[in-house]
């Protein structure tokens, strides 16, 4: 009987469900000769798809952050919660343009497969890891603002990407080199470097969900209710779109480690739709953050730029209403002078 090799560690980085790295299995073929998690070629044009939609949206939050905006607190995690997408999409894009060629025939090296999925989990972390600074920073903000705005260092933002993305990079190189590179006989040392990235992304979670919850039941069942600013929707409804989306996609790689699900089909075709879940939610950043600034705007044309900076400004509607009007009111009365 022709079978294919089937990996059953259950490797959190691998994106690709048919490599053989350290055990494996027999998957009989289908009547196409494909097997049977193979076979859906739909999911991977879906993910290259949004994958690319994403890319020129992430690209031109990327362009106007870097060089047409004044930085900001906000705006820092921002630019890097923009590039870990931009990354994150990229290796799914490449990822997904080798499963079709795979699924037609053409030839697709199994190492560049294997060095996508490993790369993959750098932008993921990266990911997670803003989106939980973020919301930290803003509980603090809310929770205790004298102490936050006295006591934070001007470049807290800066500091924190950098060390985010250092600490990204040294995961995923770890992970590539036990995982790869010393073969069955040091396999344990992958194991050991595989719970401590599973359980920091648990860490990661709790403090995102926990610092979201807090900030929820501050804002809307304080004594002192405050009108919402677009920064607070602009950064629920980024938390809610990951929490739906992009979360997916890590439970089922703690999952495939720990439970071996990827073992048994149908779930080995659970990958590919937590892989399009996790493009949407990396694509959707920068459809929130232009529907968010546009929304009850005054004028019909207004720049990509400005916005961008209403999305992320963190004073009421009310009081932005208020400034306008001012600021419109001492122009015409400068002008009659």
């Amino acid at each position: 009987m022709v079978c294919v090799l089937r990996d059953t560690t259950g490797r959190f980085v691998s994106m690709d469900t048919t490599i053989s790295i350290h055990n494996t299995e027999s998957i009989p073929l289908n009547e196409t000769g494909h097997p049977n998690c193979s076979s859906i070629v739909t999911l991977p044009f879906l993910v290259l798809i949004i994958a690319l939609v994403g890319l020129a949206g992430n690209t031109v939050v990327l362009w106007l952050l870097g060089f047409h905006m004044r930085r900001k607190a906000i705006s820092v995690y921002v630019l890097n919660l923009a590039l870990a997408d931009s990354f994150f999409l990229c290796c799914h894009s490449i990822d997904s343009l080798l499963r079709i060629m795979d699924f037609y025939g053409l030839y697709a090296h199994k190492l560049s497969k294997e060095l996508l999925g490993q790369a993959a989990i750098i932008p993921y972390i990266s990911d997670l890891s803003i989106l939980s600074a973020i919301s930290t920073e803003r509980c603090l903000s809310v929770l205790w603002p004298i102490w936050y705005h006295c006591h934070r260092p001007r470049n807290m933002s800066a500091i924190i990407c950098a060390l985010i993305w250092v600490l990204s990079v040294l995961l995923g190189i770890l992970d590539l080199f036990f995982s790869g590179f010393l073969g069955e006989t040091h396999h344990h040392l992958w194991k050991n470097d595989d719970f401590i990235v599973t359980a920091f992304l648990i860490f990661l979670f709790m403090l995102l969900l926990g610092s979201s919850l807090a900030l929820v039941v501050k804002v809307l069942c304080g004594s002192r209710q405050k009108p919402l600013s677009r920064l607070y929707i602009t950064i629920s409804l980024t938390v809610m779109v990951y929490l739906i989306c992009g979360l997916p996609l890590g439970l089922y790689l703690f999952l495939l480690y720990w439970l071996g699900v990827h073992l048994h089909y149908p779930f080995c075709h659970i990958y590919q739709v937590t892989a399009v879940l996790s493009c949407v939610n990396s694509s959707a950043n920068p459809i929130i953050y232009f529907l968010v600034g546009s929304f009850r705007q005054r004028r019909k044309h207004r720049s990509l730029k400005t916005v961008l900076k209403r999305a992320l400004e963190d004073t009421p509607e009310e009081d932005e209403y208020t400034d306008s009007h001012l600021q419109k009111t001492t122009e015409i009365s400068e002008s009659r002078c």
